[in-house]
């Protein structure tokens, strides 16, 4: 299957629309393990293993790892979660953008060396930043779209001038997304659960396209709001939550509290469809 199959099956088989990302802060690890880098596999796939009948992805976050030096863990979490949740596929929140040569490692990288099966990525420079990754035609491609941090509006609400009905940035891309990028059906858009209109608006423009949707539970994105804004029978929404569920208990109970909150929010993400 690629990625869009992956993602519908996955959202069929455990009944979720609900994303758990893997931001790993040994600082707030529980108990002897606070403040261990080299604790961060361990962390993240007890994690893993407690929510992988919950979910319709996981997400991990590239930076969490590289800050830590932790590249050979996250390499040995990918095939954990491949091992243990082969039905739930994994987005490498890695938000890469550049061109060329240098596209088609970063495509290695995420595809190759971490066996994603699908990727963040910022498409500011233009569509030849995002073809390498096309290449592989079974994986997915993720372009930042609305963002949720304030800052997005700095770009992403700016009009185009130069296109016709002058549409602000982040619905021009949203229809390209949609249409002449889309060549294999391999593109998704990230959109913040902390801007429904916005949601509702990028699903008006691109109605047949996975949308990556974080914000909910820490960042105070509402579950109710973007389900309504977003999901569509048929069109998939993948909503992220990570430190509400990584850290919802600083003990050994870690693992089967991270279970309580999913489920939580995968049952509140169900009751608004």
């Amino acid at each position: 299957m690629n990625f869009v199959q992956q993602i519908h099956a996955a959202a069929s088989l455990n009944n979720s629309l609900l994303c758990v990302g893997l931001d790993p802060e040994p600082a707030k690890f529980p108990g002897a393990w606070k403040g261990d880098a080299s604790r961060i596999y361990d962390f993240c796939s007890a994690i893993v293993d407690a929510t992988k009948d919950l979910v319709i992805a996981f997400k991990p976050q590239i930076a969490y790892f590289h800050a830590q030096r932790a590249e050979d863990q996250l390499e040995r979490l990918m095939a954990h979660i491949k091992r243990v949740a082969p039905q739930v596929p994994v987005i490498l929140d890695a938000k890469r953008g550049d061109i060329g040569s240098t596209a088609e490692q970063y495509a290695r990288e995420a595809f190759e060396r971490y066996q994603a099966d699908a990727v963040t990525l910022s498409p500011f420079m233009g569509f030849d930043t995002i073809e390498p990754y096309l290449r592989y035609p079974d994986k997915g491609a993720i372009l930042l779209c609305r963002t949720s941090n304030t800052g997005g509006n700095d770009w992403q609400m700016q009009r185009l001038a130069d296109v016709p009905g002058q549409p602000r940035l982040y619905e021009h891309l949203a229809r390209l997304a949609e249409t002449e990028w889309n060549k294999n059906g391999q593109l998704g858009l990230v959109v913040g659960a902390t801007f429904p209109e916005e949601i509702a608006r990028v699903r008006e423009l691109a109605p047949t396209l996975p949308l990556l949707i974080p914000g909910v539970g820490a960042q105070g994105g509402d579950a109710a709001a973007t389900v309504k804004a977003g999901w569509r029978e048929g069109a998939p929404i993948i909503v992220n939550s990570s430190r509400a569920v990584l850290y919802a208990s600083s003990g050994e109970d870690f693992a089967a509290a991270a279970r309580r909150v999913a489920m939580q929010t995968r049952d509140s993400l169900n009751a608004a469809r």
